[in-house]
Formats: structure tokens, C-alpha cells, sequence
């Protein structure tokens, strides 16, 4: 072990982050006491500092108060600039839950800071509901994008599921309805809670159907008990890691059919974190596809037409992952600059020039390019690419029963020819 890290760890840390509720001090331990007395440097929210009293037993002399900045990053700039220095941060609840306190911990070293924790909201909402809080689903919609926030909900969306959004603002409850009525979940229950933990705790509850505005503070938190209607009335549930009827998706014909998609997720094999570029993107359904197997996955959709781009936003945003990143351009071109990916699926452009070998050499160690071919053309380039890197070929080919007169026969689709190869080095 580094023996300096040893020696910072057993000094005093210069910084605490104290987790702090709507109840003020009332709800802190002896430990967050003494760490706000000791402090210098107080950062808060106005409405922490404002249940401060001017002085606690011990308090540093000449402590300075400092409403948190914004943005966040110049927040973090100014914490840091002051190491050495006793600090106390003030976060809501947990800071570690969605808080500042993790933000920070990324930029330090362990033995700088230490964390006292109070009861997240999401905890006191659960407490409140009688939900066991392991089986909930947390989001949160960060403002000003609340609207993109809150299309990752959908990707949640069935019935009898238990979700808690940490609201952005006063209008997240409504917006919240609103996107619930329209995708069949009128019925579900809401229960939205105002400054929890606080003297002014408030609880209104409706279903998404009856839900009116009424004045909402900006500090609240929304619970929803999800209730579909009935499927005819367009409350689809789909699973998320198995490939989606191709009626989900808006297209122009440019898409990856449902049982060769099926085949080409399970040759890509996302993973929590990992980075996939969909070249030649069509209407997204690859890329979508990546981002719902698992949370934390990443994609880029490359695309050179405009109408197929503004189809894979509508995708994207209507199956929950509206954080796809969308690059217009023909590749190789268009990859210029883009971060380095876990995996690259081709779906057109193989035979351009230098767009597979562009994409293999952009491919991190230990990722998986896969390409998938229908024309002659498109698979003799698959063949001379396997020839330069290696991997599998396979040709799958779908039939699917339809009417023959009076009897049903099989209909043979366009066989399609897949290429996966895996980077082993740099």
C-alpha cells in the first residue's frame, strides 16, 4: 500500500459532507453537530443555511457561510480550491443517493473527506407508502431537461411496478401525468410529496387520469404505482432484453428486422457502461435496443439522412432512452472525434470505402464488431474484411407462415449474412 495514502488516511479529513434534511438540525446526530462547529467553510443550499442558527457551541470563529454555487462544477472548483482547509458541505439526505457527495468523492482521495449520512427522501417516501424501497425504481429528471428526464420512465413502464422520480421542479408532477395518459397509464396511482421530513411536508394524491394542477412546491418527490390499461388501449410492455416487435419502432423500411436483431444483440453483448456505435443507423433500432439491455449502456447513432435521424429521436424517446446520442453524417467522416466504443454494429456502409477498417481500428480492446450484409456486394465486403480481421461468419435466414389460398405456406425472407469479430489487442 502507497504509504502516503496510509498517512492521509489516518490524518484528520479537511472535509465533511454532511447529509442534511428539511428538519434542520434537529435531524443530525452529535457527529454532523461538530462538523458543521468545526467548519470554516459551510457550503449549503440558501434554504439549508437558512435553518443555521448564527452560532452553534463551538463554532469556528469567523466561519464563512457560502450559498452552493452554480453551476455544479464551479461548486466542486471552489470546494477544492479551499483542501486543507476545514469544510463542511450541507447535501439533502443522503449525499451519496443522486447527491453532491459523490460527485466529490470522484475528485478526492480517500482520508480527505467523510460522509454522515441523513435518510434519503426516497427512504421517507417509502417509509411513508409502506413500499419496500429494494423493489423501487428511482429516477430522476434533471432540469432543465426534465422533458428527456422523464422519457427514461417508459423505460419502467408495467404493470403493478413501483417507481420514485426525484423531481426537477414544480412541473414534473404534471408533465409526469401527462406522459402517463398518453402511453396507457392513466390509471396509475400518484402520491407526490412536498419538502419531506420538514414541518411543511405535504402529500397529494390522484391517478395520472385526474391529476390537476395545484400549486406544487419545487422541492417534491413523486411516487408512482403503475396501472396499465387494457392493452388494447395502447399500454404496451415489452421486455427489455429481448429484441422488440418491429411495429415499436417508426421507420422508413431501413430496419434491422426483430428475429435478425435478436441475433445481432446477442453477438454484440451489452454490458453496464460499455459505448456502442450503430453506423448507418436507419431508424435506430440497434442502438436503442443496446441502451435498454442494460442501465449505464451508451450509444451513438450515425446517420447521414435527416428524416431517418428525426425517426430515431421519436424512437429513442418513445422506448425510454432518449439519451442516444445522434451524429449526422456518412462514415467514415462523421466518426471523426467520436469517443473510442465497447462495440460497433454496420448496418450500412459496408461497401464504402474504409468504413470497416475505420471502425475496427477506433474499436477498444476486447470489443465486438458486428456487421450484418444482405446484398452480394455488402457480403463480398464481409468476406474480404473477415479475410484482414478474423472472426465468424453466419447466415441467418428467417421463413414466417403466411396465407397460401385457402392453406398457409412459408415465406422465405432475404437471407442475411452476419460478421462478428472480437479486438483482442490495440
Amino acid at each position: 500500500m502507497d504509504p502516503q495514502l496510509v498517512s492521509r488516511s489516518a490524518s484528520a479529513p479537511w472535509l465533511s459532507i454532511v447529509g442534511f434534511g428539511e428538519d434542520g438540525l434537529a435531524g443530525l446526530g452529535a457527529a454532523g453537530l461538530r462538523a458543521i462547529a468545526a467548519a470554516a467553510v459551510v457550503f449549503g443550499a440558501k434554504r439549508h443555511l437558512a435553518l443555521l442558527p448564527e452560532r452553534l457551541d463551538g463554532q469556528c470563529e469567523h466561519q464563512c457561510r457560502e450559498p452552493w454555487p452554480q453551476p455544479f462544477d464551479v461548486a466542486f472548483e471552489r470546494v477544492l480550491a479551499l483542501r486543507g482547509t476545514p469544510v463542511c458541505v450541507l447535501a439533502s439526505g443522503d449525499p451519496m443517493w443522486f447527491g453532491a457527495g459523490a460527485k466529490l468523492a470522484e475528485r478526492l482521495q480517500p482520508g480527505e473527506y467523510r460522509v454522515l449520512p441523513a435518510v434519503s427522501s426516497a427512504s421517507l417516501a417509502a417509509a411513508r407508502l409502506g413500499w419496500p424501497l429494494h423493489e423501487v425504481r428511482v429516477l430522476r429528471p434533471v432540469a432543465p431537461e426534465r422533458l428527456i428526464g422523464l422519457a427514461r420512465v417508459r423505460l419502467h413502464l408495467a404493470d403493478g411496478v413501483r417507481l420514485i422520480v426525484l423531481s426537477a421542479d414544480q412541473e414534473t408532477p404534471g408533465l409526469l401525468a401527462a406522459l402517463l395518459r398518453g402511453d396507457g397509464y392513466g390509471a396509475s396511482r400518484l402520491a407526490v410529496f412536498e419538502r419531506l421530513g420538514g414541518p411543511a411536508e405535504r402529500r397529494i394524491d390522484a391517478t395520472a387520469d385526474t391529476w390537476a394542477e395545484q400549486g406544487i412546491d419545487p422541492l417534491n418527490l413523486i411516487a408512482v404505482h403503475c396501472r396499465a390499461l387494457d392493452r388494447s388501449a395502447g399500454a404496451p410492455t415489452w421486455a427489455r432484453r429481448c429484441a422488440l416487435p418491429d411495429d415499436a419502432f417508426t421507420h422508413d423500411g431501413q430496419l434491422t428486422k426483430r428475429d435478425v436483431r435478436a441475433v445481432t444483440l446477442s453477438r454484440l453483448a451489452p454490458r453496464p457502461g460499455e459505448l456502442l456505435w450503430d453506423v448507418g443507423a436507419g431508424c435506430g433500432s440497434i442502438g436503442i435496443e443496446w441502451m435498454r439491455a442494460d442501465d449505464g449502456c451508451r450509444a451513438i447513432a450515425i446517420e447521414r439522412d435527416a428524416k431517418r435521424r428525426d425517426m430515431i429521436g421519436q424512437n429513442a424517446a418513445a422506448l425510454g432512452v432518449p439519451d442516444l446520442r445522434i451524429v449526422a453524417g456518412r462514415a467514415p467522416v462523421a466518426l471523426a472525434g467520436l469517443p473510442a466504443p465497447n462495440a460497433v454494429f454496420i448496418g450500412g456502409g459496408l461497401t464504402a470505402p474504409s468504413v470497416a477498417e475505420r471502425c475496427w481500428a477506433a474499436l477498444r480492446p476486447g470489443g465486438r464488431l458486428v456487421a450484418n450484409a444482405v446484398t452480394l456486394q455488402s457480403e463480398a465486403a464481409l468476406v474480404a474484411l473477415r479475410a484482414q480481421i478474423g472472426g465468424e461468419l453466419t447466415r441467418v435466414q428467417v421463413a414466417r407462415a403466411e396465407a397460401l389460398g385457402r392453406f398457409d405456406g412459408w415465406h422465405q425472407a432475404m437471407p442475411v449474412t452476419v460478421l462478428v469479430a472480437v479486438k483482442l489487442r490495440a
